[in-house]
């Protein structure tokens, strides 16, 4: 604990947290190694803080510590600052250039956002840690590097596998060691420790009486969740500072400072959320298809029984609720096609064979002949009959303007002159 609390003093580490003493035991215990490291923690944890630990307590020391931010090079220059270039290697490359892993050559390298890398610069780095071993861009020469690496990232590493973003094989060989640091809002009898020191830091770089928070700003502090963690609690101390007169920090005051701070929110929202609202939508969907699919199946069926059955009524009777359930209030009238159109397969559209009429509280008081009012239970005529007793009665009512006839029946005036000449009227 000791060599902790001398760690801490000696690279300006503030906080007790356990779990914070727990990271720098981890980077004192594995310094004296080769082995490389993997530093996970939320943007704003102070991650930089740990390689500057391992490098000096290693027997690289008086090699060099280079930083590289992987996330702020551009994909298509990254190999070329990594491991460097030939003369003439693509355009603009006028001279031959040293990467990092040559400079950094007996020292350490800090691959910060390391979760960025492209696959293909993934590839060129898993050799390095296997077999010390490099290639410039535009040479076909091996070249050999003693570099130790120690990377950080902030995303979740098991997640970037999964979509094929990062390559397991180099996170297992980076996470040799694996050191976690804790979010700030885990670390909350650090917060006001914190902050009285970034106090202390601008009062002198900016020549003023240090700011001091009351114990409802005490209070306020703790209990907000920074998002992002110290370098936002640094941002917030700036702030206060150099903008307000009275060094006296009140609660109000503070509120003015705080994003959201009446919001208790988690700092990461998972994609997973949005995935699993996307999956129960399809399942939504796929069950309201299936629904479909099932009441045209129960439709087919019930208007076969309506074409082949002579007393329709009973049949409609029978099949009431798969009627309502289909079409709701509104009355279903059998129209029945020509003989030679019935054998046609019943996969078509069932509009052809049941057609929809609007609602008995909406017909005019004159249609008295629908197709379920005529037919009665003890009549033995035939189908074909039943149609042409209607198609008589409805052309006689009309004095034969086929027109009126056919918005009667709800049939085409097509149709009802194709089946006028056919029966001969």
């Amino acid at each position: 604990m000791d060599s902790v609390q001398a760690t801490k003093q000696r690279f300006g580490i503030i906080g007790n947290n356990p779990k914070l003493n727990r990271a720098i035991e981890k980077a004192i215990q594995v310094a004296p190694t080769d082995i490389s490291v993997l530093i996970v923690g939320e943007s704003g944890v102070g991650k930089e803080s740990m390689p500057k630990i391992v490098h000096s307590l290693s027997h690289r020391k008086h090699g060099k510590l280079i930083a590289v931010n992987c996330g702020a090079i551009p994909e298509g220059t990254i190999d070329s600052e990594l491991f460097g270039h030939e003369k003439g290697a693509f355009t603009g490359a006028t001279a031959t250039r040293s990467g990092y892993f040559e400079e950094a050559n007996s020292g350490t390298i800090f691959l910060d956002e390391v979760g960025e890398l492209p696959l293909t610069t993934q590839v060129r780095l898993l050799r390095v840690l296997e077999n010390k071993e490099f290639i410039k861009v535009g040479s076909s020469k091996v070249q050999k590097t003693d570099v130790r690496i120690v990377a950080a990232t902030n995303v979740n590493m098991f997640e970037a596998i999964k979509k094929g973003k990062f390559r397991e094989d180099l996170y297992y060989r980076l996470s040799t060691v694996e050191i976690g640091l804790p979010p700030l809002r885990e670390r909350k009898e650090d917060i006001h420790l914190l902050f009285r020191k970034f106090a202390s830091d601008f009062a002198m770089k900016y020549k003023m009486p240090t700011i001091r928070l009351e114990d409802e700003a005490i209070f306020l502090l703790e209990k907000y969740h920074w998002n992002g963690n110290i370098r936002q609690l640094r941002n917030v101390a700036e702030q206060i500072s150099v903008l307000e007169q009275n060094r006296g920090i009140t609660g109000e005051t503070l509120k003015n400072y705080l994003p959201n701070s009446n919001t208790n929110l988690p700092a990461v929202i998972s994609d997973s959320n949005s995935d699993s609202d996307f999956k129960n939508e399809r399942e939504i969907l796929y069950k309201v298809l299936f629904d479909m699919k099932s009441d045209l199946s129960d439709l087919k069926k019930l208007t076969l029984e309506l074409m082949k059955n002579e007393n329709a009524q009973e049949v409609q009777k029978d099949n009431e609720v798969l009627i309502n359930k289909i079409y709701g209030d509104s009355e279903v009238r059998t129209l029945i096609k020509d003989p030679e159109e019935t054998n046609q397969s019943y996969t078509n559209s069932p509009s052809e064979y049941l057609q929809l009429e609007v609602p008995l509280s909406e017909r005019k008081e004159e249609d008295k002949y629908h197709f379920a009012e005529e037919v009665q239970e003890e009549e033995t005529l035939s189908l074909q009959d039943k149609e042409l007793e209607l198609i008589k009665k409805s052309l006689d009512r009309h004095s034969g303007k086929r027109k009126l006839a056919a918005e009667e029946l709800g049939i085409s005036e097509r149709t009802l002159y194709r089946k006028i000449k056919q029966y001969d009227l």
